[in-house]
């Protein structure tokens, strides 16, 4: 599956969390390029200098490409001194002052699609917890890709039927999503209940009216809707909960609602039900 600006974004999402919840100061990580043997670092946080920007990464080559090849996480105390890996890529690390580095892979469906790092500016062990913590916002990347693609193999799909076989109108159909997603997180946040009913109307007008009202063969909440459509952008339950203002558990039990009144079973269902039930464009 081809990587997009979407999925990038997913890995930047990823790194704000994965700094947050480790504590560590400096994370980055990037896509695996087309051929699957390499990746580019492409989203940095934290980082003092651009020596790791855009640079490459090769499979088996220093620790992201340790973690590629074994598809787990890896980890070294002091990166430089490490005589587990091979030190391709030192000067980089040592013109951003890194020590102790780890590397997370983004795996989906037995596929390596990405590396998450996580690093300090001391040579010091890295904890169970700490690896932990990273394995989880790899995991939350993970579930974001997994309905993304379903996503676009689903657009691709009706595209191509409609006789459109470049995806031109699949593409256009992703962003109105996302455009959609975006004002039904930003409509809580409006106080003025006149312009908070104008924006849902607004909404309402993306997916053919299903927002102005509750659909009673399904009905969906307006905040199961809230939730789905994030979802369908490919945000993360992490992420999710940040943009609406919920408790990821919260979220949890929305998506658990959502999926029990469409009959589903996974995410990636119950965002293609609720968009064959209108609630979604």
């Amino acid at each position: 599956m081809t990587s997009t600006r979407t999925d990038a974004a997913e890995i930047g999402a990823a790194l704000l969390r994965l700094r947050r919840t480790t504590g560590l100061p400096v994370a980055f990580g990037g896509l695996i390029e087309a051929g699957g043997r390499q990746m580019r670092i492409q989203q940095l946080s934290g980082t003092a200098t651009a020596s790791l920007r855009a640079l490459v990464v090769s499979l088996g080559n220093g620790l992201g490409g340790k973690a590629l090849a074994r598809t787990r996480p890896c980890a070294v105390t002091d990166y430089r001194a490490s005589r587990q890996i091979s030190h391709e890529y030192d000067e980089a690390v040592r013109q951003e002052g890194l020590h102790a580095v780890l590397a997370v892979p983004v795996v989906v469906r037995r596929r390596v699609r990405g590396v998450l790092y996580g690093a300090l500016r001391a040579a010091q062990p890295l904890g169970d917890r700490t690896l932990g913590a990273a394995v989880a916002a790899a995991r939350d990347v993970e579930q974001a890709l997994v309905v993304q693609d379903e996503a676009r193999s689903l657009l691709t799909s009706a595209g191509a039927t409609r006789g459109d076989p470049d995806g031109a109108r699949a593409a256009a159909w992703e962003q109105v999503r996302e455009a959609h997603g975006a004002l039904r997180a930003l409509a809580p946040r409006i106080t003025d209940p006149g312009l908070r009913a104008e924006l849902l109307a607004a909404c309402g007008l993306l997916t053919g009216g299903a927002d102005n009202g509750r659909r009673p063969d399904v009905g969906l909440t307006a905040r199961e809707v809230d939730v789905l459509g994030c979802l369908a952008s490919g945000a993360t339950n992490a992420a999710v909960a940040e943009r609406l203002g919920l408790r990821p558990e919260t979220v949890k039990a929305y998506l658990r609602s959502t999926m029990r009144k469409l009959g589903t079973s996974t995410r990636g269902e119950a965002v293609v039900a609720a968009r064959r039930a209108g609630y979604l464009p």
